[in-house]
């Protein structure tokens, strides 16, 4: 059993981003997901930014820009995470073009970034979403590093949407050696067990971003 199991199931809530992000969900969704996040206290809820303003008390609301692909025009997630910080959301994570880290053109992966960034201002914290099950590691530190340097509060491994697969305590573990620290670390996509999410916490994870909070919560002692 990891080490990490021992952590109560309290401090694992208190990490984790409630999350539904699923296109076919609806207002009364939204609405089940923030009445079970209040039950099971974790920090966040995060939903689809067609879906705010999300009435939230107590809870960070959280959102995406550009998701799931990434393919989008970096003025089109720059305006989206902007009208999603003006309408209530403290947390917007942005997918990077893929593509473009893989050719290697980080320059565009780079301006990409600054332009969320720029978007939201201080009004939120920005988590880039590298998609680290399609990168090669040093793709991996080369996209956290750029992360860094573009201003992001967070790196994070996945959308949970790429058929490449989500987090990895491989990929987490190397993106948390690259950041020291200065960044938080976001583990999403496919964390599904109590095991999963221990593991991912010792990997250095400081975030979870989870769709089954409640099992994997289940498996923590109180």
């Amino acid at each position: 059993m990891c080490a990490a199991i021992t952590l109560t199931r309290a401090q694992v809530a208190d990490m984790i981003d409630h999350t539904l992000l699923a296109p076919e969900a609806t207002a009364a969704d939204v609405a089940a997901l923030v009445a079970e996040a209040r039950q099971l206290g974790v920090y966040a809820v995060c939903v689809s930014p067609a879906m705010l303003p999300v009435r939230a008390p107590g809870l960070v609301v959280a959102t995406v820009a550009g998701f799931p692909s990434g393919k989008h025009h970096s003025l089109i997630k720059g305006a989206e995470a902007r009208l999603a910080a003006e309408q209530g959301a403290a947390e917007v994570d942005m997918v990077i073009d893929v593509g473009a880290a893989i050719a290697g053109d980080w320059a565009a992966v780079l301006a990409d970034i600054i332009t969320v960034r720029e978007g939201i201002g201080d009004r939120a914290r920005l988590k880039v979403i590298i998609e680290s099950a399609a990168l090669t590691d040093e793709q991996i530190v080369t996209a956290c590093r750029t992360a860094e340097q573009a201003g992001a509060d967070f790196v994070k491994t996945s959308t949970g949407f790429h058929p490449a697969g989500g987090a990895t305590e491989h990929a987490v573990r190397l993106m948390a050696e690259t950041v020291g620290g200065r960044l938080g670390v976001k583990a999403s996509g496919g964390i599904r067990t109590a095991e999963d999410a221990a593991a991912m916490i010792a990997a250095g994870a400081t975030r979870l971003g989870l769709s089954k909070s409640a099992a994997v919560l289940a498996g923590f002692p109180e």
